[in-house]
């Protein structure tokens, strides 16, 4: 596969009023493939953000080597800028215009026909609304507008910052179609998100970022298999005994309220014959993968959301329990 975006030792400090010099990338690296949807990932202040504006040329970086589409960026970025469609946080809009004049002005500015004006609606959801004016749409409906404003000159690359900022389960499942559809169309995606769970979905392939460093890059399943401690979910009718046979035979379980975890083992015919064998039935045996949260919220050492208790393997958790802060943004920035 060819390279579509390629970060090389990205590095950027900014001068902030209340915390003077900080560095937002040190050294950061990234690299996304044709075809990919691929997420990116980070903490309050991780310098995800700012590694998107210096991508696409709205920062301008302290070093480092930064291509897209195989042009060099900034320099040669406006050769290859009518094959990005970008988002990068919230989309500004006229209120007083309505969705397809808005989308209609920027086609024009563009050199797009008018004639993808209602494509794009339709494609985003918002057909039956386009002539409502902006003013008057929901967060999670101007974020929609967003995307058909960078779908409009159907590029071969886009990037996308909190796509599903305000949508609600619906809207999040409407969007995360989308991407699929773009990507089976041989659109290359970068989504940046801090519903966790989705990315889990949506991604084939993730890169996290913390302190403005990368702390892991690759395919989804792969990043996660790292974290894989093989551990098991088991229920049986006599739980103090179980975790006695179960010491006895050298695997290690720890006990809780209705269960027992017993972690290192590949094969989970060792746990249910080691108890069997003494006439003690599984109840319940359940493989407790690692998602994509826990992994993050280990590799940043940020502090996990109360309500999502790491699961079973099964369905992924509700989305809107998946919850990380957008890019906090205190303190007015200044380039140094």
């Amino acid at each position: 596969m060819s390279a579509v975006i390629e970060i090389s030792d990205l590095r950027k400090t900014f001068h902030t009023l209340r915390q003077g010099r900080r560095v937002a990338v040190d050294g950061f690296d990234l690299l996304v493939e044709a075809g990919q949807v691929h997420g990116f990932l980070g903490p309050n202040g991780s310098g995800k953000t700012t590694t998107l504006r210096a991508l696409l040329g709205l920062v301008r970086p302290d070093g480092g080597r930064m291509r897209v589409l195989g042009a060099d960026s900034p320099e040669r970025l406006p050769e290859v800028a009518g094959r990005v469609g970008a988002i990068v946080e919230s989309p500004q809009f006229f209120g007083n215009f309505t969705a397809r004049r808005t989308l209609r002005l920027l086609a024009v500015a563009g050199g797009v026909p008018t004639s993808r004006v209602d494509e794009v609606l339709e494609q985003v959801g918002l057909l039956d609304r386009g002539d409502e004016r902006v003013k008057g749409y929901s967060l999670g409906m101007k974020q929609r507008l967003a995307v058909g404003s960078a779908l409009l000159k159907r590029p071969e690359l886009l990037i996308l910052d909190e796509p599903a900022n305000g949508l609600d389960p619906a809207g999040i499942r409407e969007m995360r179609d989308l991407m699929r559809s773009l990507s089976a169309a041989g659109v290359t995606v970068l989504l940046s998100s801090h519903i966790l769970a989705e990315i889990q979905l949506i991604c084939d392939h993730v890169t996290i970022i913390s302190g403005g460093r990368r702390v892991a890059h690759g395919r989804v399943d792969e990043v996660l298999a790292g974290f894989d401690q093989h551990e098991w979910h088991v229920r049986v009718a006599e739980p103090e005994r179980a975790l006695e046979l179960l010491g006895q035979a050298g695997l290690s379980a720890t006990a809780h309220p209705d269960h027992l975890v017993v972690t290192g083992v590949d094969d989970p015919e060792v746990i249910s014959r080691t108890l069997g064998e003494q006439g003690l039935w599984v109840r319940e045996l359940v493989p407790l993968r690692p998602d994509l949260e826990s992994v993050f919220l280990e590799l940043t050492g940020t502090t996990p959301h109360p309500t999502v208790p790491r699961q079973p393997d099964g369905p992924v958790a509700d989305p809107d329990d998946v919850v990380i802060d957008l890019d906090a943004r205190e303190n007015r920035e200044v380039d140094a």
